[in-house]
């Protein structure tokens, strides 16, 4: 993506999300293509469950996953597009 949504407010593609998690921890990923995965990187698929949840969300906004049986409760914290 070259030029930023002009929305830059919610999540779309290729934003960087910082999250916190509810232990209290903070990770920053990337919403990319399936093909630009890179955990190393942040680099998370727009078809994972975590991306999938995150599109459209706002600051402070909470999403919930179920990873392998466990329920994740992430909280939005930063949004950015560079």
């Amino acid at each position: 993506m070259d030029e930023a949504p002009d929305n830059q407010s919610q999540i779309f593609f290729a934003a960087w999300v910082t999250v916190e998690t509810e232990a209290g921890d903070e990770k920053e990923y990337r919403i990319v293509g399936p093909d630009e995965i890179d955990a190393s990187k942040g680099y998370i698929s727009i078809d994972s469950p975590l991306a999938r949840q995150l599109l459209g969300k706002t600051l402070d906004d909470e999403v919930v996953i179920e990873v392998a049986g466990q329920k994740k409760v992430y909280f939005v914290l930063a949004i950015r597009y560079s």
